[in-house]
């Protein structure tokens, strides 16, 4: 399966919005899964992942609680939307020491809001969690380790050595298992027809044979 960055974009940001994120979540839910594809990484597949994770779960529930110093939801793990999105809201906190979080889901996702803050305050940011992270540099991220699907904490700091950039890709090529699951989130937000508007449908088809 071959697609469009654009395709993926906009099923990703349906797709969080059937399992139930609003849609400023879900907007970046969105930008975040494409900007993994044109990192080269499984993003369809980690939405997915992280959709079917979450879904019927309050959000507040995996939130985190940003006033305290290592980040943790109320609930069983913090999702990896709501905290890239607090991180992007508090750089200015950063320029100083580590941050760090407990249990968290899918920790890619995390990628695009770090890379955010490498830019913002242009120095080189790592990402790291057990086995696994990433380094980013001037737009650029490299992988340092193995990627997850849930780590037990992640901790951003400053510093590290970009070596191998990821090569960039203009298309997206998710699985179809990954790929179908989105479209079922997404088909959530279409709303069923109702009797009066398969009534006028029929009208409509009736009067054009006319």
């Amino acid at each position: 399966m071959n697609l469009s960055l654009n395709e993926v974009e906009a099923t990703a940001r349906k797709a969080a919005r059937g399992a139930g994120y609003p849609w400023g979540l879900a907007e970046e839910a969105g930008k975040a899964t494409r900007w993994l594809c044109a990192q080269g990484l499984e993003g369809c597949a980690v939405l997915a992942r992280l959709l079917a994770r979450v879904d019927g779960a309050t959000i507040s529930d995996l939130s985190p609680k940003v006033d305290e110093l290592i980040w943790q939801a109320p609930g069983p793990h913090l999702c990896p939307l709501v905290t890239g999105a607090a991180l992007s809201d508090r750089v200015s906190q950063f320029d100083h020491g580590a941050f760090r979080t407990g249990p968290i889901a899918e920790p890619c996702l995390l990628f695009p809001f770090v890379s955010y803050l490498a830019r913002k305050v242009e120095r080189v940011v790592e990402i790291e969690w057990r086995g696994g992270g990433a380094i980013f540099d001037a737009g650029q991220m490299g992988l340092t380790g193995a990627t997850s699907d849930f780590a037990d904490q992640v901790a951003i700091r400053f510093g590290g050595t970009l070596r191998s950039p990821q090569a960039r890709c203009t298309r997206a090529d998710p699985g179809s298992s990954a790929w179908d699951t989105l479209l079922a989130f997404a088909h959530r937000t279409y709303a069923p027809a109702t009797e009066e508007s398969r009534l006028k449908g029929a009208g409509a088809e009736m009067g054009g044979s006319e």
